[in-house]
């Protein structure tokens, strides 16, 4: 902590030196006071400070105050509040315990309709009481297929959720284009006014209404993207608003920390939201070993950052925000701001909002602006309006900038209530002209209180340059970051905001409930791999014995008159290896997890599912593993050629493993009902594929290809396929999309990105298997699309590219691709950049030609590592053909000749009409993990999603399956 200095009126000129010669003095340049009227201390004393007595004075710039005339109201009658209790010699503030109590009768009653006027706006008051769920906001519509801009206010929530999903860097926008019904609206609105007066007269009571009324948000009123994304967040349940955080997160959008209701005066903590937050990161120095790091953002410990305003700033908090998080030549705009657009327009409802971002080092020198991970923090709003939020932030950061033109007596007597506190505070200046004396006296009276110097005030005018400025402020947060400070995760954060008596959403019963039961089957869990063989011990090696059976069996019935002796042998097999498994009991970890999911509140299942997914997602970031790139390079050089399909190390311990052992406990019983080894009144387990099911209608990706074998456990697959035809009756309808590709090539973001989906992403990720979701198709469109549901499959990371030298391995590839290509009407190959389509997708593809299946194919080329890639177009599909039609495709296809190999390729390359080939930017414009969503990804992925939906309506794909032809194709294939 910097001990105290010298007087600041003695230092005024050290002051603004601090900030270097182009700073001003606090009052003016030389020569001006002629022209400035001189405001005396009388008026400064009494907190005076008029927004527009700041537009216009060169030496400030211009300035747009944050406070709006409609916040005036509740600012006053919170502020008389705090002075009747400040009135004391000690000038003790009391801030209370959180509650808000006497802050409920001192609101007035415009401020109580506010936040149901915008709801009314935005069309969101019907999800007041039972809450957007995420599956609402992933239904395919009509929509779905119209690059559409919103035209009223009620479009911009579903516009907003679209775009996010896509992640569209541009989500935010809250732009309305009028349609031509504009001018009709304009008169119906001039009639409707005229009505008004006509109706409220002129008495005094009817004219308060009148200006009361006209101070509520109307339908041509813009809206304020904070605004949106609150009323959004409030109409949301908690695995919407997870989902609307993880994709603003991608997008690197500042995300909401505390969310404010003024309606029912109270504010959410939102530790829950955010909890599925990860992030990979290197730390200096440069790429060393143990420099990477994979881990919780909510629960690593960090410094952390607080910008603030105090009454009126004429310096934008948000774009010191910006400047401070982003390399100089590549300003983002993580916080919203007010030369953004509508990042002036008044806020209604987002006053208050506690917004969180952080920066995460590469590990490159020339981007890195911090050596660690820092937090930093924006509080929406003046301190003294939303003294709780700030008070929460004084006892979370590691240092707290204040923003302000003035301080006054008001504002004295805010700070001096925090004489105890250990946070490091610092101020910046733009003060009003005339107003030097005032502020000078009232910082040095801080001086003693909040433990400052001159090196905590900045003074920031027009005229001040703004880069140096920024790299001060850098070099401050490195300063601090470097002396031992306060260092707290957001876990730590929800604890005093606990204290303080905010809500904290995590903290709701059945929340807690089943974060006690995911706890209990976690805590036992010390070894993932030794929890895998002893409490998980159906997989593993007997099911891998039991799928080889299985397979040769399959072998025997393709083959034709099969010997009587060798199958009865292998059937008896199979039924000793199931009757093992049957004999033993669920241990108790899987029983734990069945009866979590089995809970009668379907809200508490979500969340015990969740909970698992967090839980044991912890385990595998606990245990110490180096990059991705280390492990390729090591590899390499120790082992040879590298083999892709390899994982790159052991499978982590997720919810799959305890589902697969539910379906190799129902495999097993099946397996001995149907051969009359065991009678069906003893089944136990037969109501396990309806407990899987709840879990894909809730979005769980299920496996449909076991990754551990390789193998697809059948009676499991169709038991799932039969509970969701009894589920879905009428609209039983299906499409099924499957996305193939080598591993590393960007399809599972791609299906993520397309349809809001959660398929395993990244380079870290093991699974190996094909796992598939449902994605609902909107009553109103099914009959035009032609299905009910879209089922989506992920291949996940096996079709590696092995060659056919590998044997076994190249044929487990091309079964697999043949299963998920015969089951497709529309299969996405995901090509790596070398433009090399793997052999075992060429084998299936012929193999399938053979059966007269064709689904519809888009070949998508993806620039994985690219930075900056144009956009959308299609490539030449006859830059492929040469590469296909060598002779080593030849010998390696088998049964394919040279000119088999030139047909195959034109069938599946030749027709550019049918946009069979896409070249898909880059993910990132830039250097993860900082770097943004390049906005050409998002649209060429909707252009892409638009050609599939159309394809599918037009006929294009194969014909639709119901889900009873699904399951025929799952056993004949």
């Amino acid at each position: 902590m910097a001990s105290p200095g010298p007087g600041l009126t003695d230092l005024g000129a050290d002051v603004v030196g601090s900030c270097g010669p182009e700073s001003v003095g606090v009052g003016g340049r030389a020569g001006q006071g002629a022209r400035t009227p001189v405001v005396d201390d009388s008026e400064a004393e009494a907190g005076q400070s008029r927004a527009t007595s700041l537009m216009g004075h060169p030496d400030l710039g211009e300035v747009t105050p944050e406070i709006k005339p409609s916040e005036r109201g509740t600012a006053l009658a919170i502020a008389d509040l705090e002075w009747r209790e400040m009135e004391g010699d000690d000038c003790e503030f009391h801030y209370g315990d959180g509650s808000n109590e006497v802050q409920d009768n001192e609101f007035p009653t415009v401020e109580r309709s506010r936040l149901q006027e915008m709801l009314s706006l935005l069309g969101l008051e019907m999800y007041q009481i039972q809450k957007l769920s995420l599956q609402d906001s992933l239904q395919i519509s009509s929509d779905s297929m119209k690059n559409w801009a919103p035209q009223v206010p009620k479009d911009l929530p579903w516009n907003f959720l679209r775009k996010l999903q896509a992640l569209n860097a541009e989500a935010r926008n809250t732009t309305m284009v009028l349609d031509a019904l504009q001018d009709v609206r304009l008169e119906e609105k001039e009639g409707q006014m005229e009505e008004e007066v006509l109706y409220w007269g002129s008495t005094d009571e009817a004219a308060a209404d009148i200006y009361s009324f006209s101070e509520l948000p109307t339908p041509d009123t813009p809206v304020n993207p904070l605004d949106l994304l609150c009323a959004l967040l409030l109409s949301s349940d908690s695995f919407l608003q997870q989902d609307i955080i993880l994709k603003m997160f991608l997008c690197q959008f500042a995300l909401p920390l505390v969310l404010p209701d003024s309606e029912n005066h109270y504010h959410m903590f939102l530790l829950w939201a955010l909890r599925g937050l990860v992030r990979t990161w290197w730390s200096q120095p440069l790429r060393s070993p143990g420099s990477f790091r994979e881990d919780s953002v909510i629960l690593s410990r960090m410094p952390t950052f607080a910008f603030v305003r105090m009454d009126v700033s004429s310096n934008s908090k948000s774009q010191l925000l910006n400047a401070i998080l982003s390399p100089s030549h590549k300003p983002q705009d993580c916080f919203w701001h007010r030369d953004l657009n509508l990042g002036a327009s008044s806020r209604e409802i987002a006053d208050g909002l506690v917004e969180i971002s952080w920066f995460f080092p590469s590990g490159r020198e020339d981007l890195d602006i911090f050596p660690e991970p820092v937090a930093f923090i924006n509080l929406r709003g003046d301190i003294g309006s939303h003294w709780l939020q700030f008070k929460l932030l004084t006892d979370i950061s590691s240092a707290v900038f204040i923003l302000t033109d003035n301080i006054s007596k008001k504002e004295y007597k805010l700070l001096f209530s925090m004489k105890e506190s250990n946070t490091k505070y610092y101020f910046i200046l733009s003060p009003y002209r005339g107003k030097r004396n005032t502020n000078l006296r009232f910082l040095n009276k801080l001086i003693p209180v909040l433990k400052i110097d001159y090196s905590h005030v900045l003074v920031k005018v027009s005229s001040t340059d703004s880069e140096s400025f920024v790299r001060k402020l850098q070099s401050i947060v490195r300063c601090v970051m470097r002396s031992p400070c306060r260092r707290v995760s957001v876990e730590d954060m929800a604890n005093a905001a606990r204290k303080l008596g905010l809500r904290v959403d995590e903290d709701c019963e059945e929340c807690q409930k089943a974060k006690e039961r995911m706890e209990k089957i976690t805590r036992k869990i010390r070894d993932p791999e030794a929890y895998k063989q002893e409490e998980l011990r159906l997989q593993g090696e007997p099911w891998r014995k039991v799928a080889q059976v299985e397979k040769e069996l399959c072998r025997l019935q393709w083959a034709g008159d099969p010997s009587e002796k060798c199958w009865s042998e292998l059937r008896g097999r199979l039924l000793e290896l199931r009757g093992q498994q049957n004999s033993l009991d669920p241990t108790w970890g899987l029983q734990e997890f069945v009866r979590g999911i089995s809970s009668p509140s379907p809200c508490e299942k979500q969340y015990f599912l969740r909970w698992m997914e967090f839980g044991l997602a912890r385990l595998a970031q606990q245990r110490l593993r180096p990059p991705p790139e280390t492990l390729f390079s090591l590899r390499a050089k120790y082992y040879g050629t590298l083999d892709a399909t390899e994982p790159l190390w052991p499978d982590p311990l997720g919810v799959e493993h305890f589902l697969r052992e539910m379906g190799q406990f129902y495999e097993a019983e099946s397996c001995l009902v149907e051969a009359g080894k065991l009678p069906a009144c003893q089944r136990r387990f037969a109501h396990f594929p309806g407990l899987a099911l709840e879990l894909l209608l809730r979005g769980l990706p299920l496996e449909l290809v076991d990754g551990g074998s390789l193998s697809v456990p059948l009676r499991w697959v169709t038991g799932l396929l039969r509970e969701l035809h009894t589920r879905l009756e009428r609209r039983s309808r299906l499409v099924v999309l499957s996305a193939l590709g080598v591993p590393g090539t960007g399809k599972s973001t791609l299906l993520n990105t397309m349809f809001g989906l959660r398929f395993a992403t990244g380079k870290g990720s093991s699974h190996r298997g094909a796992f598939m979701q449902l994605v609902e198709v909107a009553e109103g469109f099914s009959q035009d699309l032609g299905c009910d549901h879209i089922l989506v499959i992920d291949s996940g990371g096996w079709i590696g590219g092995a060659l056919t030298t590998a044997g076994e391995r190249f044929e487990l590839e091309a079964s697999l691709a043949t299963l998920i290509m015969g089951l497709s009407n529309v299969t996405v190959v995901s090509l790596a950049e070398t433009r090399h389509v793997p052999l075992a997708l060429l084998h299936a593809f012929l193999r399938l030609e053979t059966t007269g299946h064709t689904p519809s194919y888009q070949f998508v080329y993806q620039n994985v590592h690219g930075t900056s890639v144009p956009s959308t177009q299609l490539r030449d599909g006859r830059q492929y053909l040469e590469s296909l039609s060598d002779g080593g495709l030849t010998v390696a296809c088998g049964e394919m000749q040279g000119d088999s190999v030139r047909a195959l390729a034109n069938v599946a390359f030749g027709d550019l009409e049918k946009q069979h080939i896409w070249h898909i930017p880059g993910l990132w414009h830039g250097v993860p993990p900082m770097a943004p969503v390049s906005l050409g990804y998002s649209e060429a992925i909707f252009e892409l999603k638009r050609c599939l939906l159309e394809n599918i309506r037009n006929g294009l794909s194969s014909q639709n399956k119901n889900i009873q032809q699904l399951i025929e194709l799952v056993r004949q294939l």
